[in-house]
């Protein structure tokens, strides 16, 4: 992420906070997926391994799974038109909602879905007003600060965490006389390309205190994509947020340690809710999650990339290099929400200094109504 997006994001941030309230288009406080008046019947195929305890953030906890083929589509009575906002269409991520264009499960829904390319500062203002149905993204600052503000946005489900073998985090270089048990991060220079007020701030600040740092003990360098591995080899900066598959490059090589990234067994990210499937159409709302978790069951289940033919499917799907998609391990496709993430999130955010106020109750961040609705799970 460049500078002129993390500018954007704390300009949106603040626009929202500052407008919200008295916007009409801000709806409701509490929507009504959240009124709890809704049935929830047994899905077929969906037992009791397609519900996780919220509280279990266990590291080695299975996430949530349904036989293949289920939750079974629900066609809608009128078909529906949505558009889901994302920052790319490219990245491992977004690899179910390709998936499920691709192979037509939202269309068995009765959905005719369309992903649009936007930055979430870009986005947000449009999903709470209606203009664009969902966003694919992350509870950011700058959603906390909507939030806050009075815009009718939840997170409805989760995305991924990052497999056991992964190494994508934060990397440093080694000074004379350290070892990867040993090193003190405070004062040092951060290179990243996610500015703050990023979700990334909360994995961060656990990493940099396990090493006598901390969010407000860095010195931040933001780069761009291109020039954060390229800084921490030549040294111009100390550490570095490095993602996939770009950790590989150092991975092995003497002089570097990784010091920790995403925790396994809790996404960072997902799916995100505006009024119009909170409010307006929340049987829309189930449908689109149905056929994403659907897809998730059907297509990432395990370890997807095992599978060679399947690597070169989504590496033809997500335009990227086959080679590249298979030098990573293979996400933990997760659709469940983790109990006090938001929480997480919103203290790191304070220790950055991009958020002040208290933070916002899970009530008021979070909808997990509608992903156990589509499973049949009756909390």
């Amino acid at each position: 992420m460049r500078a002129r997006t993390y500018g954007l994001a704390l300009l949106a941030g603040a626009l929202l906070a500052s407008a919200a309230c008295s916007s009409p288009s801000s709806g409701p406080s509490q929507p009504r997926a959240d009124t709890a008046t809704r049935t929830i019947r047994p899905v077929q195929g969906c037992g009791t391994a397609s519900w996780t305890d919220p509280a279990d953030r266990a590291p080695d906890r299975a996430p949530a799974r349904c036989r293949p083929g289920s939750p079974a589509p629900q066609r809608l009575t009128e078909p529906r038109k949505l558009t889901i906002a994302t920052g790319t269409l490219s990245a491992e991520y977004v690899a179910p909602l390709r998936v499920a264009l691709d192979k037509g499960e939202f269309e068995k829904e009765g959905l005719d879905v369309t992903l649009r390319v936007l930055p979430t500062p870009e986005a947000l203002p449009l999903l709470a007003k209606g203009e664009v149905d969902a966003l694919w993204a992350a509870p950011e600052a700058a959603v906390m600060n909507g939030i806050r503000g009075g815009f009718v946005i939840r997170w409805v489900a989760g995305n991924f965490s990052p497999g056991p073998k992964s190494k994508s985090g934060l990397w440093v270089r080694l000074k004379d006389g350290e070892t990867p048990a040993a090193v003190r991060m405070a004062d040092r220079t951060l290179g990243t390309m996610i500015g703050k007020g990023s979700v990334i701030a909360y994995p961060m600040e656990q990493a940099l205190e396990q090493h006598g740092g901390g969010l407000d003990r860095i010195r931040y360098q933001q780069l761009g994509s291109a020039d954060v591995l390229t800084a921490l080899r030549n040294g111009g900066v100390d550490s570095a947020w490095l993602l996939d598959p770009v950790w590989r490059r150092v991975d092995g090589e003497p002089g570097y340690a990784f010091l920790g990234g995403q925790p396994p067994g809790e996404p960072l990210g997902g799916m995100l809710y505006g009024p119009s499937l909170l409010n307006d159409d929340v049987d829309a709302g189930v449908a689109l999650l149905r056929a994403y978790i659907r897809t998730v069951n059907t297509y990432f289940a395990a370890d997807y990339k095992r599978n060679e033919r399947y690597v070169t499917y989504l590496a033809d799907l997500l335009k990227t290099d086959a080679a590249i998609l298979r030098s990573t391990p293979s996400l933990r496709m997760d659709w469940e929400i983790r109990t006090g993430t938001t929480a997480r999130l919103q203290a790191a955010y304070r220790a950055q200094g991009v958020a002040k106020d208290d933070a916002l109750p899970e009530s008021r961040t979070v909808n997990r109504s509608l992903y156990e609705e589509a499973v049949g799970h009756r909390p």
